[in-house]
């Protein structure tokens, strides 16, 4: 049992982006802490193989967050397997370079489609079926470090990640002025040792070290964290530890949202 053992104790969630990376180790945080589970990927094979893994409190879905209707089907999915569905973790995501002059278009609409609408679309489909469950419920979307401290390189991915940021803060604010008992937080991770990040190692010039040191310097802490950091604060945000906290911008960057 890790230290944060028990905090899920008889919740079910749902995680996009739950195949791998930050979504998989919440997966499977989750399912160590009490937890059923429900993986929702495009890569479902991947999914279906963790849930396995995982064991019966884990089931895997078949998920294009872009698609409202396979959002339904997750949800009721969750319910049909697991009797209700009482958390939400919007993982799912992509990063694509390019300044607001030269990003390809078609890159900023996928990047737009997936990291918002997508988020968007889950939180539509899931808050009334949170709502439904009856017992204290959760929303964590992930955001990112670039949601706060823009580059200029990845135009598309930072004003994705910005308006989640302030989507996320209006279901907050929505849940609470309707006596709803759901929870809605943001989650900032910086530079995570995630398949992401790997793909960057491959395809930016120069050797791994250097690629790597070079995202490490964008870190007061001197550093690239790892997936389980994040999982740590997405838990406690998850969990009735966190039963007074919503609507907050919760940073898993080493200092970086703050870097000049």
């Amino acid at each position: 049992m890790n230290a944060l053992g028990g905090m899920m104790q008889g919740k079910v969630a749902l995680i996009s982006g739950g195949a791998e990376g930050i979504g998989g180790a919440t997966g499977r945080r989750i399912v160590e802490d009490g937890g059923s589970v429900v993986l929702a990927d495009v890569q479902f094979d991947k999914a279906k193989a963790l849930a396995s893994e995982l064991g019966e409190r884990a089931m895997a879905v078949s998920l294009d967050v872009r698609d409202l209707k396979q959002w339904e089907a997750a949800v009721q999915a969750a319910q049909a397997t697991f009797g209700k569905l009482t958390h939400l973790v919007n993982v799912a995501g992509i990063s694509e370079p390019g300044s607001a002059v030269d990003v390809d278009l078609d890159s900023w609409q996928r990047t737009i489609d997936i990291n918002l609408n997508g988020t968007f679309n889950g939180c539509r489909v899931a808050i009334p079926a949170i709502a439904a469950a009856n017992e204290p419920g959760a929303i964590v979307n992930i955001g990112s470090m670039l949601a706060l401290r823009v580059g200029s390189g990845f135009a598309a991915y930072c004003a994705s990640k910005a308006a989640v940021t302030a989507l996320t803060k209006t279901i907050a604010l929505d849940c609470a002025e309707k006596g709803l008992p759901i929870r809605a937080n943001t989650v900032h991770p910086g530079a995570i040792r995630t398949p992401m990040f790997e793909r960057y190692l491959e395809a930016l010039p120069g050797t791994h070290e250097e690629v790597e040191a070079m995202f490490a310097a964008n870190h007061p802490m001197g550093r690239v964290g790892e997936a389980h950091e994040v999982v740590n604060a997405i838990v406690f945000l998850l969990s009735d530890q966190a039963s007074f906290t919503t609507g907050v911008d919760f940073t898993v960057d080493g200092g970086g949202h703050f870097r000049s």
